[in-house]
Parts: structure tokens; C-alpha cells; sequence
């Protein structure tokens, strides 16, 4: 969208407009055309697509300036990282929802420090995934739902769109399960789950009252959540105090043993939310960047990667602050497989006692701050896959209300019937987990197919090595999950006609993962037709 228009008759900017313009303001002469966009905007439900949206990205000066070559990418400068700070750290707070905090602090309990190494190195997988996803949003200017819907036929877009939402949905149970749970430890149980759950629902609205004020003040509103587990946590660490030795150890030596197999697989399923792939493409394109121009594309993916490194360093510290807290208190103890979400309130108070500030209600606060912010973003991710996939035209309110009830209305069930005892809580994330873990290839794939194509990326389409390297990880954190997802059924499944369901549903499974990777081409699809190819020669020489 061009912006001359704006600019002829935009007065100068004061001392603060210079540092960002975080709403765009209509003038006299372009009042009548500003509204009347707007208003088709907001009856399409069209995300991010009004300028009043958009948080300006561009010197006003280079980009008035006679001569300037579109090509170039301008030096790096603070006032332009402070510009494009916001996407990533929404993005992160994937990797800091409730289940992702039970999985540390099970990890510490059980393997504790030894999985630290690979904690570090799946924050880095999943950096390099969520980067890829940002490409893909800044160079098209859509984002990764809206592109699936014209990349593939209709019956395998609905079906993308089915596997996504049942993802967000078993992502959005676990996130209200945490912050009702959080609710619960902060009213000393005044107030019971069920109750938790209705409360924290309430953020779709929330979000809507955000978003008439403008994207910064969303923004700043997330800052303040992950300041607040930051500062939580890191008190926690400081209560507990855990060996500096045993965490450098763990951190640069890789270990792994039968007992903590388990641990391990669940430390890199955690670190690749399904609906954050998704999200963050559309995150990206509140900054106003013209894909037309390969200089300000260039640039806005520059300071994207700086900023998505900073918000996962943050997200890592915080995993890691739980993670040895937990390993401190309970690696070892009779606790150690018994802890969960639910009761490590409970166990770090009769751990480490009350002291100025008790520890039950920091750890109270931080999982609250966790699963709020998780679920707000929740709430962000649904409006783009259904509004993506489904090409729907509805009011920013009414596409909120509809995907907040898709997750809502479940975990209040969720809530009223497992709420009685923390085993049936337990083994309720257990199948929500292997949910969101058999989700993971539906994300993956398409990010993956569509980052490498020329016709969708342009210029900016990845390079051989670095498509090589994606398909490595991706393919990696698959078969993790497919050891996860074997290891659950085979302890779960029972009786013959289960086992049939369970069969038949994962002969779909993988005939539906094949498509994908084949209609896509790439370097797994050329193996995997070389593969059959070599296949049917050998079996024609052999009759």
C-alpha cells in the first residue's frame, strides 16, 4: 500500500512522532477515503489492513528522499530495532504458556539439570521456525493461513484448517486450565476452577478494548505480562538458589538416559506450538512495510531477527529459572514423579516456606502472567487461522467471540470434569500434548513448502542450504514427536477396536503428511521420488 498520499499532507512530527508513528492520523484532505476504508475493513474483519493499525516502520526523510534506491538497506540504528520491538516477544510467550512451564519444572524434578543443554538447543530449533514464519509474512504480506488457502486445494486446506484449530483448542485448555489454576493458589482456593476458567475467557474483550487504542499499547501490555514472570521466577531462583556448577554442566554437556527419554522428547515438542507458526506471519504485519520494495523487506527481516533472538533469550531464561528450581527442590525426592502443575504450589511452599514474600503466591503470579498472556495470544491466533483458511468476512468482535467459544466452551467442560483429582488433570495434558504434538507436521510443512517457493517468496525465497537445514529440524522434531506420540499409544491403547480406530486414524495420518510433502517438491519430496523410482526399477529388473 502506498503511503504517498499520507505524506503530502501529513504535517511534520514533533520529537516522540519521529521516534515511531504507532497510529498513522488522517488529515483533512484524505479524512473521507481513511474512513470509508476503515469501515470496509472492519465489515471485511481484514487484520491489520487499516493504516490507523499499523505501526509505522519507514523514516519519513529516506523515504521522501529524491534518489533513494529502494534496493538498499539502511544502516542499522536503535530507533529502528525499538520500531520493529513487539512481534517477537507476543511470539514467545508461546514458549512460556502453562504446559510448557509443567514440562520444566517435571524436567527439573526428574532429569534435573541434565536437559538443560537440550532445552537451549530446542529454543534455537524453534527460533530458526518462527523466523521462517516471519519471512514468509513480511515478503508476501499475508500471512501463513491466507497463503495455504490459495497454495492448496480446497478439501486440503479445510483439513489444515481443521488439524490447526484442533491445536489452538488443546493449547487454549491447557493455558485457562493454568491461569484458573493460578486464580485458585492467589484466592487460597476461594475461587474454583470452573470460576478460573470464566475469568480468564474474558480476555477476548480485553483484547478488543486494546485494540481500538492501537497496536503499541497491546504490546505494552504483553511487556508487562513477561516482566512480571521475568521477575517472578528469577525470585524464585534466588530463593532457591541452584548449584552454578550443576547448571553450566547441563547447559554445555549433553546427557541422556533411559529415565529422562521421556522428559527429553517432551522438552523439544514443547518448544513448536502449531498455531504460533501461524501467528507470527501475521504478527509481523503490524509494522507497515511495502513488499514491493526489497530494501525495506530486507530490513524489517534484519531487525525481526534481532528481535525474535532477544524475546526467545528472555523466554529461555525464564524456562531455565524453572527448570532449576524444580531440579534444586525435587530431583530425586519421593515428589519428583508425582509433581504437576496443580500441586507444585503446594510442594514448593512445603519446600521452601514462607519468607517474606511466601513462594506459593510468586509461583501464583507468574503462572497467572503465563497463562494470560498465553491465551490472549490464543485468542490473536485464532482470528487469523479461521480467518485465513476460511476467508471469512466478519466483524473483529464476532470473529473473536466465535474462536474464543471454539476453546472456551471445552475447557469449561474440561474444568467441570476433571478438576476433582490432579491424576485425571494429568492424564488429561498427557492426551492434550500428543493433540497438539500430532498437529506439528500441518504447520511445518506448508511454513516450509511455501519459504522455499520462488512464485510465493520472490527474492527472498531461502537458499538450498538453509532449506536443507529447515527440512533437518523439521523432520527432527517430527520423529521426536512420533517417538512421544508411539510411546503414549502403547500404553494407552487397549482393547481391538481402539486399536483399529487408532490404526486406521494413523494410515490417514501419514497418507495426509505424504501429500503435503509431495505436492510441495522440495529436497524430501526429490528424495522421496527418487526413493520409489530406485524402488520400481529394482522391481522391474527383478521380474
Amino acid at each position: 500500500m502506498s503511503s504517498a498520499p499520507l505524506e503530502e499532507s501529513t504535517p511534520p512530527l514533533n520529537s516522540e512522532g519521529e521516534e515511531y508513528r504507532s497510529l498513522l492520523p488522517s488529515s483533512p484532505s484524505t479524512l473521507p477515503l481513511a474512513e470509508g476504508k476503515a469501515e470496509k475493513d472492519d465489515e471485511a474483519g481484514i487484520e491489520y489492513e487499516s493504516r490507523e493499525e499499523k505501526v509505522g516502520a519507514v523514516d519519513i526523510e529516506s523515504e521522501t528522499a529524491d534518489g533513494v534506491d529502494c534496493s538498499t538497506v539502511p544502516p542499522f540504528s536503535w530507533r529502528q530495532l525499538w520500531r520493529f520491538t513487539g512481534p517477537g516477544f507476543l511470539m514467545s510467550i508461546a514458549f512460556l504458556d502453562p504446559g510448557n512451564l509443567e514440562g520444566d519444572l517435571q524436567s527439573g524434578a526428574i532429569a534435573g539439570y541434565s536437559l538443560l543443554w537440550l532445552l537451549m538447543w530446542a529454543t534455537a530449533m524453534g527460533l530458526l521456525i518462527q523466523l521462517l514464519s516471519a519471512r514468509v509474512g513480511v515478503a508476501t504480506g499475508r500471512h501463513l493461513a491466507e497463503l495455504c488457502r490459495e497454495e492448496y486445494p480446497y478439501w486440503a486446506g479445510l483439513l489444515l484448517w481443521f488439524m490447526a484449530e484442533l491445536a489452538l483448542i488443546g493449547a487454549d485448555v491447557q493455558e485457562v486450565i493454568g491461569s484458573a489454576i493460578a486464580i485458585k493458589i492467589l484466592s487460597r482456593g476461594v475461587i474454583p476452577l470452573w470460576a478460573g476458567v470464566v475469568i480468564t475467557a474474558s480476555d477476548c474483550f480485553f483484547i478488543l478494548v486494546l485494540e481500538n487504542y492501537g497496536v503499541r499499547k497491546l504490546e505494552a501490555v504483553f511487556a508487562v505480562l513477561i516482566s512480571t514472570m521475568a521477575l517472578s521466577f528469577a525470585w524464585m531462583f534466588g530463593d532457591a538458589r541452584p548449584s552454578g556448577k550443576e547448571l553450566l554442566t547441563g547447559l554445555l554437556i549433553p546427557r541422556l538416559s533411559s529415565r529422562t527419554i521421556r522428559q527429553a522428547v517432551g522438552v523439544v515438542g514443547c518448544v513448536i506450538m502449531p498455531h504460533n507458526v501461524f501467528l507470527h506471519s501475521a504478527l509481523v504485519q503490524s509494522r507497515e512495510i511495502n513488499p514491493k520494495k526489497k530494501g525495506q523487506v530486507q530490513e524489517a527481516l534484519n531487525y525481526y531477527t534481532i528481535e525474535s533472538s532477544l524475546a526467545l533469550l528472555v523466554s529461555f531464561l525464564i524456562n531455565l529459572f524453572v527448570t532449576t528450581v524444580f531440579a534444586k527442590g525435587f530431583y530425586g525426592s519421593k515428589q519428583a514423579d508425582n509433581i504437576g502443575l496443580v500441586n507444585a504450589g503446594q510442594y514448593l511452599e512445603e519446600k521452601y516456606g514462607g519468607g517474606l514474600f511466601p513462594i506459593l503466591y510468586i509461583w501464583g503470579i507468574g503462572l497467572l502472567a503465563a497463562g494470560q498472556s498465553s491465551t490472549i495470544t490464543g485468542t490473536y491466533a485464532g482470528q487469523f487461522i479461521m480467518g485465513g483458511f476460511l476467508d471469512l468476512r466478519l466483524k473483529k468482535w464476532l470473529r473473536a467471540l466465535i474462536t474464543r467459544s471454539c476453546a472456551i466452551l471445552p475447557t469449561i467442560v474440561v474444568a467441570l470434569v476433571f478438576h476433582r483429582t490432579e491424576s485425571s488433570l494429568d492424564v488429561l495434558n498427557e492426551w492434550l500434548n500428543v493433540l497438539q504434538s500430532i498437529q506439528i507436521p500441518f504447520a511445518l510443512i506448508p511454513l516450509l513448502t511455501l519459504v522455499s517457493k520462488e512464485e510465493v517468496m520472490g527474492t527472498f525465497r531461502i537458499r538450498p542450504i538453509i532449506e536443507k537445514f529447515a527440512w533437518t529440524v523439521a523432520i527432527l522434531v517430527m520423529v521426536i514427536n512420533g517417538y512421544l506420540l508411539l510411546d503414549f499409544f502403547v500404553l494407552e491403547v487397549n482393547g481391538l477396536l481402539f486399536g483399529f480406530l487408532v490404526c486406521a486414524g494413523t494410515a490417514g495420518y501419514i497418507a495426509f503428511i505424504l501429500y503435503l510433502i509431495l505436492h510441495g517438491g522440495g529436497p524430501v519430496a526429490n528424495w522421496f521420488n527418487l526413493w520409489l523410482n530406485k524402488g520400481y526399477n529394482y522391481a522391474g529388473n527383478g521380474t
